[in-house]
Parts: C-alpha cells; sequence; structure tokens
C-alpha cells in the first residue's frame, strides 16, 4: 500500500496561519501576532499533536519551515525529558525532506531536497515511506492541496480572529473541493480538530431555487 501524505497545521477562525510558534517566525508583510498560539496552548492539542508525530516515518517541509526547525529541534536532544525531548528525538531518528526552489544548506541530520517535479517526488516518498507529515510550510501545503497531492488535512483550528496573515487557501487560490473526516473539540477553550481529505474538481454549480 502507497504511504499517505497528512498535513498538519494551526490555523486562527479566519484562516490565519502564520507564524504560531513565535515573534520572530514569520514576520513578512508586517505580520504583529507572530507567536499567537502560545496563549492558546492546551495538554490535549500537544497530545494529538504528539500522537502524530509518533506515527510518521518522515517529515515534508517547505524551506522557510525547515529552516525554523532546523535552528531549533536538535538542540532540544539534551534537554531534559518531555514533550521537546521526545518530538526532538523522533525527528532526528526520521528523514527531513525539503521542499525549495533555492538550494538551501541543508545542516539537519538525515536531509534531503526535493527536486523540482513534486508530484513525482510525491510518488517516491509514497513507494518509500509509511506515514509522511507536513507541518506548517503554508507555501508548499497550498501547492499540495490545489493539487491534490495529499490524502488527509489535520487542522487545528483555535478560536481567535487576526484579521490580516498567510493563509492555506489565499483570495487568489484555485477553487478545491474538501471532504471532511471527521471533527472534534478537543479543548475546553473551543479548540476544533478538523479532518478532510481530497475528492478532486469542484462540482457544477447550480440553484438553489
Amino acid at each position: 500500500m502507497a504511504g499517505r501524505i497528512e498535513i498538519d497545521l494551526f490555523s486562527t477562525l479566519d484562516g490565519v496561519m502564520q507564524a504560531p510558534g513565535g515573534p520572530d517566525e514569520d514576520p513578512s508583510g508586517r505580520f504583529a501576532f507572530g507567536g499567537w498560539q502560545a496563549p492558546l496552548t492546551d495538554p490535549a492539542v500537544g497530545e494529538q499533536v504528539i500522537d502524530g508525530i509518533r506515527r510518521m516515518d518522515a517529515l515534508l517541509l517547505g524551506r522557510r519551515t525547515y529552516e525554523i526547525f532546523a535552528a531549533y529541534w536538535p538542540k532540544q536532544l539534551d534537554s531534559p525529558g518531555g514533550a521537546d525531548n521526545e518530538i526532538a528525538a523522533a525527528f532526528d531518528a526520521i528523514p527531513k525532506y525539503v521542499a525549495s526552489r533555492s538550494e538551501p544548506a541543508l545542516t539537519w541530520n538525515d536531509s534531503h531536497l526535493l527536486g523540482p517535479d513534486i508530484a513525482s517526488e510525491i510518488e517516491i516518498l509514497r513507494d518509500r515511506h509509511r506515514e509522511i507529515h507536513v507541518i506548517g510550510s503554508v507555501d508548499f501545503a497550498r501547492t499540495l492541496v490545489a493539487d491534490s497531492l495529499f490524502d488527509q488535512l489535520n487542522l487545528w483550528v483555535y478560536p481567535i480572529v487576526l484579521g490580516s496573515g498567510r493563509r492555506l487557501f489565499p483570495a487568489d487560490g484555485p477553487a478545491v473541493r474538501l471532504e471532511p473526516v471527521s471533527s472534534s473539540t478537543i479543548s475546553p477553550d473551543g479548540t476544533l480538530l478538523l479532518r478532510y481529505r481530497p475528492t478532486g474538481e469542484v462540482p457544477a454549480t447550480g440553484d438553489m431555487t
């Protein structure tokens, strides 16, 4: 059976996915809310994320997210036990694949640059691995979603509205259709986990009358 491609993203209620982790993560476009996820963290969300990391046997990232991860996670290998140590060890043990139009320095252990034909590269990864996860990497995720080059989108939606910022579905993006797999409220504060799979082209429009 071919391996699965899963996309893991954190989103505000109005679809902003830019820089959830910290103020300096991605200030492009003068984004003023870097680290918006931090005050909304919840142990239940953390368990869901770690469960996905335990299952994956490869990590697939865009260049920007790769550089952020490579600068942080290897340094957590020597940290005391806990979630960061477990995640760092899991990432260290699996191959990391990077999608980029440039040639970034791949300093992280077992990192590999994908070729320009992303569809072909995805098929190679499916033959090589059981479960590949894309974490963050919004620009790269747009390509995968637009071309249906994924099996499941895991979307954690937080009850906050920011108004501006980078989104998976921009106003000038292509039309896509997704089929819901499951939905659940996983935090007392109202964070939702929505799972979708691709269904192909958007159906023809109709007349509600």
